[in-house]
């Protein structure tokens, strides 16, 4: 099949499976004692702040039951904590410690790399390029206007 006929999804999902692989392993070589799940909850947990644990499970695309296992890892490690939400006392909120304000620098400078090794030799205006439309078809498939998630009430 010629490469202009190969399904867009196909190669989407092919780039992110090999992304993924290559960042597990970039991760496992640091040594830094966290998977990639968990590299990726530190990401949101830091990045966006405090946030609802449902809202959490739902920016992740995890089952609740299974970021549950993912935090009780985090907070274990000292890299989460999570405390009632005072909005909602039968909710939970996730907030970044100081360990993982401190851990996340080395989790993003391996993604760096990865992201290096995966765009090596591209154009970086083709680079962005690619980001900005990658970013678009997210927004058309997730119906969203493709800014930061947000979390009402979380006080993040």
């Amino acid at each position: 099949m010629p490469l202009q006929d190969e399904p867009l999804g196909f190669i989407v999902v092919d780039v992110a499976r090999l992304f993924r692989q290559r960042f597990e392993a970039a991760l496992a070589e640091a040594g830094l004692g966290v998977t990639p799940g968990e590299a990726r909850t530190l990401y949101h947990v830091v990045t966006y702040g405090p946030v609802r644990q449902s809202l959490l499970a739902g920016r992740l695309a995890v089952e609740p039951m299974t970021l549950v296992g993912t935090l009780d890892r985090l907070e274990r490690a000292g890299l989460v904590a999570r405390m009632p939400d005072p909005g909602d006392r039968r909710a939970k909120r996730v907030t970044a410690t100081a360990a993982a304000d401190a851990l996340y620098p080395r989790i993003h400078q391996v993604a760096l790399t990865v992201r290096a090794e995966a765009t090596a030799g591209l154009d970086p205006e083709d680079v962005d390029r690619l980001r900005a439309t990658l970013s678009a078809m997210r927004r058309n498939l997730d119906g969203g206007d493709g800014s930061a998630p947000s979390d009402e009430g979380a006080g993040g």
